[in-house]
């Protein structure tokens, strides 16, 4: 095998490679593009609802978590508070967190595209290996995931630390502001700060989508060998591909030679060439049924015979079918007056036989264009 005798795999993955790939669920992912589309799907979900948001949450603590003397002794009382101010919540945030959701199912199908499949979730025995479970633990794989998300750690908690960091002393006023301008200024610097973070985080999945990418190409190379062989597997092997090729030659053979009793005429060269004709009411023209050289051409005359269709000496007219006219086709229509003698010298031969009368006599000199009969003489 090529992947054995340590050949490199420096061809690009073939269509049929990537298809199998896809039909096991093997498709590129970001996983960074996909957080960060959560992430900038919330922002702007928030920065549109963000004043409702803020307006629930302060009737929130206006008036489901201020708790009078009746309220602290009785538990009923404290879980009707506590299920009002869940449901007060829940419906400021919810459009949000369904904006997010959306994001979450859509920004995959950006890159490797919409996938159903059920490979991935096939019980597969090999993944339970321990051997292969720390290879993938110290693979070139896990050491890029795992530098990556110290880096995004350290962007992120940097960012959101500076963020802070310079509105500290506004955070701190917080706790002696009236709730209304607390409430604003809060939004103000929650805002802010998202802003900051999202924006930093944006450098991340414009670095991970192409090395992502580069990877999953990468794993999908193939070996010289591989190409060859799938090639041979795809096109066939040119030994079965010429005996296919004979078959069906001799399949249509078979269908030519069950077609000529339903021949009307069969015009001959005399020997070298033989093509069958049949032409009904129904037909704007004669149409070929069958047509051969050498010794078909002497097979499809004996045949004729055999079944009693009428076998006339025409070389240049026979010659012309057999170059111009195909097979199951109708004649050229600069033919279709040397057929039209040739038939009725047909048609007349039978009634001569069956009622007597004068004998017909067909023309030595059919109208056959010269262009068309490649040996007749040139200027």
């Amino acid at each position: 095998m090529a992947e054995d005798s340590g050949e490199d795999k420096t061809e690009p993955a073939s269509p049929r490679k990537l298809e199998e790939a896809r039909k096991k669920g093997q498709i590129p992912r970001s996983h960074e593009l996909s957080t960060f589309s959560i992430l900038l799907t919330g922002l702007v979900a928030l920065l549109i609802m963000g004043p409702d948001v803020f307006k629930a949450l302060e009737q929130l603590f206006n008036k489901e978590l201020r708790f009078d003397h009746a309220t602290v002794s009785n538990p009923k009382l404290m879980l009707e508070h506590f299920i009002a101010a869940a449901g007060i919540a829940l419906r400021a945030c919810l459009p949000i967190f369904a904006a997010c959701a959306v994001a979450a199912l859509v920004t995959p199908v950006a890159i490797g595209g919409l996938l159903f499949t059920f490979e991935t979730v096939t019980p597969n025995f090999t993944r339970m290996n321990p051997m292969n479970g720390l290879k993938r633990m110290f693979s070139m794989r896990a050491v890029v995931e795992a530098i990556k998300a110290i880096l995004k750690s350290g962007l992120i908690g940097g960012v959101a630390a500076y963020a802070l960091w310079n509105e500290k002393e506004q955070f701190i006023q917080l706790v002696v502001m009236p709730q209304d301008v607390g409430f604003s200024y809060l939004w103000g610097m929650v805002k802010h700060t998202l802003l900051m973070v999202v924006g930093a985080m944006a450098a991340i999945p414009l670095l991970d989508v192409p090395y992502q990418l580069w990877e999953y190409y990468k794993g999908l190379r193939m070996t010289k060998e591989e190409v060859k062989r799938e090639y041979k597997e795809s096109e066939g092997d040119p030994h079965i591909k010429g005996r296919i090729r004979q078959l069906q030659r001799e399949a249509a053979r078979k269908r030519m030679m069950a077609n000529i009793p339903k021949a009307d005429v069969i015009v001959t060269n005399p020997t070298h060439y033989a093509v069958a004709l049949q032409y009904t009411e129904k037909m704007r023209a004669p149409v070929v049924v069958a047509k051969g050289a050498f010794l078909l051409a002497e097979r499809i005359i004996e045949l004729g015979r055999e079944h009693k269709v009428a076998v006339i000496r025409t070389p240049p007219f026979a010659r012309a079918l057999y170059h111009h006219a195909e097979l199951g086709e109708e004649i050229p229509a600069a033919l279709y007056t040397a057929a039209a003698e040739v038939l009725a010298y047909i048609y007349q031969l039978q009634h001569y036989r069956k009622h007597g009368g004068l004998e017909p006599a067909l023309s030595e000199e059919l109208p056959v264009p010269p262009e068309l009969d490649p040996e007749a003489p040139r200027p």
